[in-house]
């Protein structure tokens, strides 16, 4: 099976949906860095670096995001600067080539606990999309305002790429039940690497060393193939405007999508958890 990716030419120019301040474009002398001087920032939170600047956070970000897979600000850092300048840009033209996503770069939502009003997710049917995104929200105990803001991505458009993919990853989480601790997180990369080839997602599987040898093994005879499967055949999910589909019956939407619902982590773990106590309980009463 083949990857359902591809790296043609833009159907549409970035021109056509830019906003204004997006095509400004700085004289090529006045972009190039020196010991004294870097270009404007080009976006708010836009900090400009340099090749070896952007190399030394790669490094950086991926060693401390390895120590420790919690720190989200080292993961997004990683994701920006091994993004670019050609998997964003893959990504964006992803959507230019898509309806839907020609019109979420058009509007340029942004995903907010203020966009997002949690009250009304959560009087929404239970298997919709707004109320599995709002439960996952609250059993996880996460908020929509924790994602980074985009700062090492130097293209305006891309930028709102990186944010929208980085925005949407919590409704992929709500979508596919897998939790927030390593071992979901790791699943869920792994899924999101096929589907949308950031680098980042892909080399957050290296933090799989830091699982229990129990999870390790479950995490690739089990979850594994099923990011492989779901990501193969799966429809570019930068392209769904969830804004828009909150009412929608999830099931549904999973089945539009090619998105196979993964075995319940969490339960599985709890009937792990289950049957060693009853074990121990087991050997204590033998033992007594």
């Amino acid at each position: 099976m083949s990857l359902p990716r591809s790296c043609r030419p833009a159907a549409l120019s970035t021109r056509e949906i830019a906003p204004p301040y997006a095509r400004l474009q700085l004289p090529h002398h006045s972009r190039r860095f020196s010991g004294l001087s870097r270009p404007s920032p080009q976006y708010p939170h836009h900090v400009p670096l340099g090749f070896f600047e952007k190399g030394f956070l790669a490094v950086g970000s991926a060693a401390g995001a390895l120590l420790n897979p919690r720190r989200a600000d080292l993961i997004a850092t990683l994701g920006e600067v091994t993004a670019t300048p050609h998997f964003v840009y893959r990504l964006r033209n992803a959507m230019l080539e898509d309806r839907t996503g020609r019109q979420i770069l058009r509007d340029r939502p942004r995903i907010t606990s203020e966009t997002l009003q949690l009250p009304y997710l959560r009087s929404l049917p239970e298997n919709s999309v707004g109320r599995a995104y709002a439960t996952w929200l609250d059993r996880e105990g996460v908020s929509p305002d924790t994602r980074n803001n985009v700062q090492y991505i130097d293209d305006p458009e891309c930028a709102y790429v990186m944010q929208r993919y980085r925005e949407c990853h919590d409704f992929y989480h709500a979508v596919t039940g897998l939790p927030t601790f390593v071992e979901g997180e790791l699943a869920l990369k792994a899924f999101e690497f096929l589907n949308t080839l950031i680098p980042m997602t892909g080399l957050s599987m290296f933090a799989s060393i830091r699982l229990k040898p129990a999870e390790r093994e479950r995490l690739f005879s089990l979850y594994l193939p099923w990011a492989v499967r779901s990501g193969l055949s799966s429809k570019e999910l930068i392209n769904v405007y969830w804004e828009k589909i909150l009412e929608k019956d999830v099931d549904e939407l999973r089945a539009e999508l090619g998105v196979e619902k993964p075995p319940d982590m969490r339960e599985i773990r709890r009937m792990i958890r289950t049957q060693k106590k009853r074990e121990k309980e087991r050997l204590e009463e033998k033992n007594a």
